[in-house]
């Protein structure tokens, strides 16, 4: 029984080995053993039929291993083709180039002058294309730039025609640069907005319409209304050249092609550029107006105490509503008194009257005086700001120093448009009010002296 036992044991280790594929794989629908002796069978069956697969394919392999054969003669037979075929390409490569050579040789000897030539057909054309791309003569003549580009670009030889084509858009841009010519065209308005408008062309120079002037986008290929304009003095001749049928209206024109005028709309305006003193051109702004409102409201006093003074000297009422009738009136009321007592209380009523007359001219001098001083401070705060942009960005652009420039020159350019006006009132003031004063001091001292000869004849 023993021996039994151990040969089972054994069996089944074997069979473990050679069928635990199959077992793995068949283990949930393979009948299961109910005994040694079973599955010993079960295992010798497995045993046989695996034998038997095996045998199976070793005859198909067998069988197909002439096919096999045969295909890799045919692949090998097919790459010496190949090889053979490259070499004689590779042979026929090195001919062609030989050839190729020999060619261009010729080429070069056949062309001569001709290939100079054909080089300045070149570069003219790339010029012109260029100058065509630029040119508002596109926005009305379209289509032009692409055949000159073509031509700046080519190898070939230009045939007549091509030659001619190029002559011919020469003498066209000529022609069309003398012409005022009135058409339909595309126009991108300020809002990005397009739409089909009636365009003026000044040669190639401007180009308006509905009284603005017009720039030439290359890269879209449209014309589009500047979204800032001139100044009106070069803007106002656009309307009547609009408008005019006959005769020679004026109309300021750029020869530069759109550069100047480029430059003309970049110009700071009044705002753009009292904006750009900062807060001491403010400041220098707010004192001129303060000063200036003063000065002339005190002018226009002083002027009106002036008239009535001149009318006070022609008329014998006396009216207290002017300087000189208040000091006549003084000595209506001491007509009893003293020459000494009469001389000095005209003397208070002057006093009295010439307070008011120079009142707040103290005002308008300091103003005068602190306007250019401002306008200095703005000068110092602004060469600080240029020196300081220097040590930050350096001097290679000179935008980043233009704020503090800009600032430097606008303030002292506030503090004198502010000084000078407020000098010139002050002395008109100063002026206006001491000849008042003298003409009261005239007639006072007139009053004392006829006092004291008719004192002295009544004496």
């Amino acid at each position: 029984m023993k021996w039994r036992a151990t040969l089972a044991l054994a069996a089944l280790g074997v069979a473990s080995a050679l069928a635990l594929p199959a077992l793995a794989q068949d283990a949930k629908s393979a009948p299961k053993a109910k005994s040694l002796n079973e599955l010993l069978r079960m295992v010798e069956q497995g045993w046989r039929t695996e034998r038997a697969e095996i045998g199976q394919r070793e005859k198909e392999f067998k069988a197909t291993r002439s096919e096999q054969k045969r295909l890799l003669e045919q692949a090998q037979a097919t790459r010496q083709r190949e090889e053979k075929r490259s070499d004689e390409l590779e042979k026929r490569f090195e001919a062609n180039e030989l050839r190729v050579a020999e060619l261009e040789d010729t080429l070069r000897e056949r062309l001569g002058n001709l290939g100079e030539l054909f080089g300045v057909v070149r570069q003219v054309a790339g010029d012109t294309a260029g100058n065509v791309e630029n040119s508002l003569v596109s926005s009305q003549i379209t289509g032009r730039s692409a055949f000159l580009t073509e031509l700046g670009q080519t190898k070939k030889l230009p045939s007549i025609q091509t030659l001619e084509m190029l002559w011919f858009t020469l003498q066209q841009e000529m022609v069309e640069s003398g012409k005022v010519v009135r058409y339909e065209a595309d126009v991108i308005d300020p809002d990005g907005q397009e739409g089909r408008r009636e365009v003026i062309r000044v040669g190639v120079f401007n180009a308006i319409s509905q009284g603005h002037y017009l720039a030439w986008i290359p890269e879209v290929g449209k014309l589009a209304e500047m979204k800032r304009q001139p100044a009106s003095r070069y803007l106002d001749t656009v309307e009547d050249f609009e408008k005019a049928t006959e005769g020679t209206p004026a109309l300021a024109i750029d020869p530069s092609r759109g550069q100047i005028l480029s430059r003309l709309v970049e110009t700071p305006s009044a705002s753009e550029r009292i904006e750009q003193g900062g807060i001491v051109g403010y400041a220098i702004i707010l004192l001129g107006i303060l000063a200036g409102t003063l000065g002339l409201f005190r002018l226009v006093v002083v002027t009106l105490e002036g008239r009535k003074v001149k009318a006070q000297q022609t008329s014998k009422q006396v009216s207290s509503d002017n300087p000189l009738g208040r000091v006549l009136a003084v000595h209506d009321e001491n007509r009893e008194t003293d020459v000494e007592t009469l001389e000095l209380k005209l003397h208070e009523a002057i006093l009295r009257e010439a307070g008011p007359l120079e009142r707040f001219l103290w005002a308008i001098k300091v103003g005068s005086v602190v306007a250019p001083l401002m306008g200095l401070l703005g000068t110092v705060t602004g060469m600080i700001q240029t020196f300081q942009a220097i040590v930050l960005y350096g001097t290679g652009d000179p935008t980043t120093m233009a704020s503090g420039i800009s600032e430097a020159l606008v303030t002292t350019m506030l503090g004198l448009c502010v000084a000078i006006p407020l000098l010139l009132i002050h002395a008109i003031l100063s002026t206006s009010s001491r000849r008042v004063v003298e003409v009261l001091e005239e007639q006072s001292a007139g009053i004392v002296a006829a006092r004291a000869e008719a004192g002295a004849t009544g004496g």
